[in-house]
């Protein structure tokens, strides 16, 4: 979420203006390499479930190291190859093992938990964009990276040897082995259709919004606000989405409602946004619905089988597709974003693609799950 700040004051000094088109995907290789690698790290994890410790302390450093070389680099390339694919690589690393673990301890309540794992992004990025303003406005990108990777070796190094699973190695072991019978399924394929087609609009938001305040002469800091604001709304979107997951209502339901939902907010409150309200709204309605949409993916998972020891997968599988739209944010950007801001035209003119696409992919994604399940209700 945090990276929308730095893009904004990346594609503002001067060293980095002849490049500036490819700023966009520092922020976007870093978020593709967590979705993209999500099947390759849970395998390994799955595969080698005693080395799960060791696993987050190969990723671990990896994303230090990222924040650091960042910090000496000169070039757009420069910041891709390190905050991008470096820090990239390390989180997706150090991720799955930690989610393994959380999947072991919640038997009853995983979509709550999955969701707190989701809303904990949220809860560092109400206030990260903040002190990242502040830090790049008073010192520039190299001492703000350094003391990022430096906040990030000292804040969670003593975490890492709390870490534990709930089952023995020997067990764990032995529950790795998944029954891929869910694949033969329509309704996984129907799911994870509709991840893939909300992908394609999903990321915008949070790397854009910064930019389009400051297109309404809106200060830095309240793009900032803006990013902050919606972290708060997805916080409280992934818990609530988490919770009611667990619970009897039809997650089909739940997915169509958040995709509905985050389409209007995009499209209304996005759109027709001329002032610092309308788009205080938006992250409001987009976090709580756009972010609580991917909460959903453990109880789809159990949706599509039976046995509990698949969820692990299909979750890794569901958040690839995702992943898929972030690998497509800086081509399609480039594409779309162009031309003058004009205030009277619908997303100010320069973003009216954006907005569109963001809004469209959540409305097609509901339709591709609510038509699924209302072709087989005429069936009945």
């Amino acid at each position: 979420m945090s990276f929308g700040v730095f893009q904004n004051y990346y594609s503002n000094i001067p060293e980095f203006r002849k490049n500036s088109h490819n700023i966009p995907l520092i922020g976007t290789l870093a978020q593709a390499l967590y979705y993209l690698g999500a099947p390759i790290s849970a395998i390994l994890t799955k595969k080698f479930p005693k080395r799960q410790r060791q696993q987050i302390w190969i990723g671990w450093p990896l994303c230090v190291l990222g924040l650091l070389a960042a910090s000496f680099t000169s070039s757009v390339n420069g910041l891709i190859g390190t905050q991008g694919l470096l820090y990239g690589i390390g989180f997706v690393t150090l991720s799955y093992p930690i989610i393994s673990m959380v999947n072991e301890w919640f038997v009853a309540r995983k979509g709550m938990a999955f969701g707190l794992i989701s809303a904990s992004s949220g809860v560092t990025g109400a206030g990260m964009p903040f002190i990242i303003e502040a830090l790049l406005n008073k010192y520039g990108h190299k001492t703000t990276l350094r003391a990022c990777a430096v906040g990030l070796a000292l804040l969670t190094a003593p975490l890492i040897p709390l870490f534990k699973g709930r089952l023995p190695p020997s067990e764990s072991a032995t529950l790795a082995r998944s029954d891929w019978a869910f694949v033969k399924r329509p309704l996984f394929w129907i799911y994870g259709l509709a991840i893939l087609i909300q992908g394609m609009g999903f990321f915008f938001p949070s790397v854009f919004l910064p930019s389009y305040a400051a297109s309404l002469d809106l200060p830095s800091v309240q793009g900032a606000l803006l990013l902050a604001i919606m972290s708060i709304a997805q916080v409280a979107g992934q818990f609530a989405f988490g919770y009611l997951s667990d619970k009897t209502l039809p997650v089909s339901v739940l997915a169509t409602l958040c995709c509905v939902m985050a389409a209007a907010a995009a499209l209304v409150f996005w759109g027709l946004a001329k002032s610092l309200v309308f788009l205080i709204l938006f992250g409001l309605l987009y976090g709580f619905f756009g972010f609580g949409f991917g909460t959903m993916r453990v109880a789809m998972g159990r949706a599509v089988s039976d046995d509990p020891s698949t969820i692990f997968a299909t979750y890794a599988i569901f958040v690839f597709l995702q992943g898929v739209g972030n690998v497509l944010v800086s081509p399609i950007s480039s594409a779309l974003i162009g031309g003058q801001v004009v205030r009277e035209r619908f997303a100010v003119g320069r973003y009216d693609g954006v907005v569109i696409l963001t809004g469209a992919s959540s409305v097609l994604a509901a339709v591709v799950i609510g038509g699924w399940h209302g072709y087989h209700f005429l069936l009945k």
